[in-house]
């Protein structure tokens, strides 16, 4: 699924495949720990040792948060590495969002950005 598809068209199907690929514990742990990695990233092995699941699971769970659009794979060579896709993660939460408080924007949902080092995001205005 390509970012363009997520922006264009965050529909219920998209959401509920994305929030059923989040619905279990160690594919949700793995998720984070990647958002946790910011743009660089992990590879399998680091993510098998950081949260101690076998590697045949481990790409069960990558195998599905990619397919949802969660995650994208960059083949370096020998290797596999993981990013989490920021856009599609932020499509859902305003997907999920867009109709808070009866279609009246009640907060100012800001944008995560992601640089080399860190994350962040600016302090939400409550309306």
């Amino acid at each position: 699924m390509s970012t363009d598809t997520v922006l264009n068209a965050m529909d219920e199907d998209l959401a509920v495949k994305a929030l059923a690929a989040l619905a279990q514990t160690s594919r949700l742990r793995v998720f984070r720990a990647i958002v946790g990695a910011g743009p660089e990233g992990m590879q399998p092995g680091q993510l098998s040792q950081a949260l101690e699941l076998p590697p045949n699971t481990l790409s069960f769970h990558l195998k599905e948060l990619h397919h949802a659009g969660l995650v994208s794979v960059q083949r370096e060579g020998r290797f596999l590495r993981y990013r989490a896709d920021m856009t599609a993660m932020q499509s859902l939460v305003g997907f999920l969002t867009d109709h808070c408080c009866q279609g009246v924007p009640c907060v100012d949902m800001s944008p995560v950005a992601c640089g080399p080092d860190h994350c962040w995001t600016a302090e939400p205005a409550i309306r």
